[in-house]
C-alpha cells in the first residue's frame, strides 16, 4: 500500500551519503496538536505512525489518536503499532521460525510461490537462553560449554541455520556471543533504519 502523507510531515535530508526521508512531529503541530506535552515513548509512535500511514492498518485517525495521547485517554484506544526491527532471543524466536516453515510449507502446497513467505521486517534472533554451564573457572569453559551446546541442540542449530539461509530479513546470531541485549544495544541495533526508496 501506497504511504500517506496526512500532515505534509514528510521532508528530506541529506546524509552526506545521499539523501533521506524523516517524517517530521512539527508538521502534526502545526495541525493543531500540542506535542510538547507527550512522552519521549509517545512521540516515537506517532512519528512510526506517520512514517507507516497506508490507508488501512493506520490511518489518519490513528495517527490522531496517538498525538492526543493523555493519561486519561491512556488504554482507551487500539493504536496501531508496526516495529522497523524485531529481536527474538531462542525460547520465542526457535517457535516463529517454526510458524514460517509451516506457512512456505502451506502456501507451497497451495501452489504459490513458498519463498514469498518472508518477515517483514528485519528480525535478529540471539540465542542466549538455552546455554548451560557445565563448566567454569577454566580458561577452556567458554569453549567446552559451547561445544557440549552445539551437540545437545545440533537439530535446533540446524534448523536455525537452514532458516536464516531461507529467510529474507532473517539473521541468527550463535550460543556463547552473549545475551541478547548486550548483544542487541552492541552488535544490532541501528539508531537509523534505511531501507529501500521512499
Amino acid at each position: 500500500m501506497a504511504i500517506q502523507d496526512y500532515f505534509g510531515a514528510k521532508a528530506t535530508f541529506d546524509t552526506g551519503s545521499g539523501q533521506a526521508v524523516i517524517y517530521r512531529l512539527d508538521a502534526v503541530e502545526k495541525a493543531g496538536f500540542d506535542l510538547k506535552r507527550l512522552p519521549f515513548s509517545i512521540r516515537i509512535l506517532l512519528e512510526a505512525a506517520l512514517r507507516q500511514a497506508d490507508r488501512f492498518e493506520i490511518t489518519k485517525e490513528a495517527i490522531e489518536t496517538i498525538a492526543n495521547w493523555g493519561p486519561s485517554t491512556a488504554g482507551q484506544a487500539e493504536i496501531p503499532f508496526k516495529p522497523a526491527r524485531v529481536v527474538l532471543q531462542d525460547f520465542t524466536g526457535v517457535p516463529s521460525v517454526v510458524d514460517l516453515a509451516a506457512l512456505r510449507n502451506a502456501m507451497q502446497r497451495m501452489g504459490g510461490d513458498a519463498t514469498r513467505v518472508n518477515p517483514l521486517v528485519p528480525v535478529d534472533l540471539v540465542v542466549d537462553h538455552s546455554v548451560q554451564v557445565d563448566q567454569f573457572g577454566s580458561v577452556l569453559a567458554l569453549y567446552y560449554n559451547a561445544a557440549r551446546e552445539f551437540e545437545r541442540n545440533r537439530e535446533r542449530y540446524e534448523f536455525l541455520k537452514w532458516g536464516q539461509e531461507a529467510f529474507d530479513n532473517f539473521r541468527v546470531v550463535p550460543p556463547a556471543t552473549g545475551i541478547v541485549h548486550q548483544v542487541n544495544l552492541e552488535y544490532l541495533a541501528n539508531v537509523v533504519q534505511l531501507r529501500g526508496r521512499w
